[in-house]
């Protein structure tokens, strides 16, 4: 029976996942030309000898922590068919679960699994922005979350046991759902595909493809999602972002009006005008580019890494730095840079930094790497100005040193 136990960090190192290509024969071209967005793909041994950073017991405990965002998954058992509960758990709950037919699932695990940052690294060939989250779910045999669809790209890595997933393409209906449920069940679902994975087997899914995973004994398995977001968050994001820079003295001006034969009507010098005011608003690319990185490096849930009390001043990050011999970047964090002819724009969780281009490698190390080993910083430490801003990102909460993590 699941129990409560409470997850023993340790530095970011797990044999399992460096230097591992999930592709297994394919390139990495290959497989974004073939598949990436476009078709399923069965990875057999695609991280061979794979063993879990977290058990079953340690993720319960997770599951137990205010801040973490976790959910059950009843399919019998519970008021009703399919029933979703949300954390935090109590132990008690995990004591008083059924023995099959159910599901524990752990959103953003890679923030609380330091382990799981070589996981992400895998897949480095996707660009990092289209990066969402690490899920982690747990389920005795038959458990489930159901036949349903999403709307990401997602790597369906199994990490413990056996699970039997099922797949159909084709498009789902809008009335293809079961009623009186918060879940998106699918009421009738049809496999045209399945397989049986075991630990190190990957199932890449691109969007919109209707799936099925049973536990066909005790299951752990790892969801490396990556978002798209819709057209309606990026143009209601944009749309904010613009209104709240725009000086309210702009205003729509009509000193060359004329006497109108149909004062009721809107001309089309008036629809023309208003027109011109809405694409200059939203058709300036510096304003696209740099509202784009601060938007993609948000926090997904508004939360940022916690200040650091005390910090430190800028000698001794760097003292501290050196006997550490590195950094680890924060899973708490998002990093992103954008390359222009004389400006480096690095986006850390929603905030712009105005960098030289000549500092466009160290845009590329932070962005990059989730380890920064001290050897690949070693040629800017005795630079004041990269001290000094590394020492308040630190501070900040966007890296730790190693030892620490």
């Amino acid at each position: 029976m699941l129990q409560k136990s409470k997850k023993q960090t340790s530095p970011i190192s797990h044999p399992s996942f460096k230097k591992s290509c999930p592709l297994g024969k394919l390139t990495e071209q290959q497989f974004l030309s073939d598949y990436w967005h476009k078709k399923p793909l069965l990875i057999r041994q695609a991280l061979p000898g794979f063993s879990t950073p977290i058990n079953p017991d340690e993720l319960a405990g997770l599951a137990c922590e205010e801040e973490v965002e976790a959910r059950l998954i009843l399919e019998k058992d519970g008021p009703a068919p399919w029933t979703l509960e949300h954390g935090p758990f109590t132990e008690d709950r995990f004591a008083g679960l059924p023995e099959t037919h159910w599901t524990l699932l752990v959103q953003e695990a890679n923030r609380y699994i330091p382990e799981l940052c070589h996981l992400r690294e895998a897949f480095n060939f996707i660009p990092h922005w289209r990066s969402d989250d690490v899920m982690v779910s747990y389920a005795p045999v038959h458990g489930s979350a159901g036949p349903h669809v999403d709307q990401y790209d997602v790597f369906l890595l199994q990490g413990l046991g056996r699970r039997r997933w099922m797949i159909n393409p084709q498009p789902v209906a809008a009335d293809n759902l079961l009623a009186n449920t918060d879940l998106k069940i699918m009421q009738d679902f049809q496999a045209s595909e399945e397989w049986i994975l075991e630990p190190g087997d990957i199932l890449y899914l691109p969007p919109g493809v209707a799936h099925y995973g049973i536990a066909l004994d005790e299951c752990m398995t790892f969801s490396i999602g990556f978002r798209a977001p819709s057209h309606a968050e990026l143009l209601s994001s944009f749309i904010d972002d613009r209104v709240a820079e725009l000086d309210d003295s702009l205003r729509y001006a009509d000193g060359d009006l004329q006497i109108q034969k149909n004062p009721g009507e809107i001309t089309a010098q008036t629809l023309f005008q208003i027109r011109g005011i809405l694409q200059q608003a939203v058709s300036e690319p510096d304003h696209i580019n740099r509202w784009f990185g601060r938007y993609t490096t948000e926090p997904r849930h508004g939360e940022l890494p916690e200040q650091r009390a005390p910090s430190l001043n800028p000698a001794e990050f760097k003292t501290q730095l050196e006997q550490a011999g590195g950094l680890i970047r924060s899973e708490h964090s998002r990093f992103a840079f954008i390359q222009e002819q004389e400006h480096v724009y690095l986006f850390i969780d929603g905030r712009e930094y105005d960098l030289l281009p000549s500092w466009i490698y160290i845009a590329q190390l932070i962005c990059n790497h989730c380890q920064l080993k001290l050897e690949m910083l070693q040629a800017w430490l005795d630079d004041q100005v990269f001290i000094e801003l590394f020492c308040a990102l630190y501070n900040h909460g966007k890296f730790d040193f190693p030892d620490r993590a």
